[in-house]
């Protein structure tokens, strides 16, 4: 049976704005009043992203202590920041790693793909399907070397990290190994993260 339609949840339903004909742009993800946090750009279209699981929040708190760690000062390590890719496309990694000459200040939104050098997406369930097919691709189609894809263990639990690294001339990437206790590698930079410490979390 359908609900009353008052005066009072009219006034506070929410307005969105109509799409343009063509799709959204860059500048329209900066610019658009009230968007939800973490709104991303895929293909023109905006995404609004579900909240955050405990699993999705603390495996980004230990890849980010864990690169920052071992990282070079040339480069700086980054969660939820949007990558601008090209004019309709502006995802938002879950961490990335940046050189740390493309960090302009605090009120900084957003970073270009040629300055990105890894990103990672940890997948929800929500987002399986632009976690491990669009946003990999779009992120090799912009040229970004290496990209992590971090899923949740069925057997127990814990972060199981697919690692790969862009081939150049096909432009697509390539899976280089699955990482379940400890991940240990030189791409980048030399990065060692003992995963088993989620369980402290």
């Amino acid at each position: 049976m359908g609900g009353t339609m008052t005066a009072e949840s009219v006034e506070h339903r929410r307005e969105w704005p109509v799409p343009p004909l063509d799709g959204y742009t860059v500048d329209d993800l900066f610019t658009l009043p009230d968007l939800p946090p973490h709104t991303e750009l895929i293909d023109g279209s905006l995404v609004i992203v579900s909240p955050q699981r405990n699993f999705h929040a603390d495996v980004i708190d230990l890849l980010v202590g864990g690169l920052r760690r071992s990282a070079p000062q040339k480069f700086r390590v980054k969660r939820e920041m949007t990558i601008v890719l090209d004019r309709r496309n502006g995802p938002e990694p879950d961490v990335s790693v940046v050189l740390a000459d493309a960090v302009r200040g605090p009120d900084q939104t957003s970073y270009q793909a040629l300055d990105v050098l890894l990103a990672v997406e940890v997948v929800s369930p929500e987002s399986e399907s632009r976690d491990r097919t669009t946003k990999p691709q779009k992120y090799a189609a912009a040229g970004i070397p290496n990209f992590w894809r971090v899923e949740r263990d069925g057997v127990d639990g814990r972060p199981l990290v697919h690692v790969y690294e862009l081939d150049p001339l096909t432009k697509s990437y390539v899976h280089m190994g699955m990482h379940r206790d400890r991940i240990k590698v030189d791409k980048p930079y030399a990065i060692d993260i003992d995963l088993a410490e989620i369980d402290t979390f």
